[in-house]
């Protein structure tokens, strides 16, 4: 599985971004996973690609959304009022299989990575 993430840049505090990421074949589930320097990965959203709601991680509730679209595998992380703190690089990673028949937001649990885009708040 190849995932290819696009959408960085540079934003200002209080704006939006919007990053997209297309799958090269079908994925059960695929989500978002950030890393700011010196920091952990953090699984931000996820989402199931078939049926199901989506989950987001507490620190992004409210103003992150992922959507999808399962006919063209592809993935959208909605980012609304910026905060510097969201400054980080953003992975699309995805399994073929969701786990106790749902999608985690572990970020040790996904199988497949993307390169990353990154996104810098200002």
């Amino acid at each position: 599985v190849q995932l290819v993430e696009s959408g960085g840049g540079s934003a200002q505090v209080g704006g939006s971004l919007r990053l997209s990421c297309v799958a090269s074949t079908y994925t059960a589930c695929m989500g978002w996973v950030r890393q700011a320097a010196g920091k952990a990965r953090e699984g931000v959203a996820v989402i199931p690609i078939t049926s199901g709601s989506p989950y987001y991680a507490d620190s992004v509730r409210g103003r992150f959304t992922i959507s999808q679209n399962y006919l063209s595998s592809t993935v959208w992380l909605q980012i609304a009022s910026l905060k510097p703190e969201d400054t980080a690089m953003y992975y699309c990673a995805a399994n073929l299989e969701r786990s106790g028949g749902r999608c985690s937001l572990d970020a040790n649990r996904y199988n497949y990575w993307g390169q990353g885009t990154q996104v810098t708040v200002s």
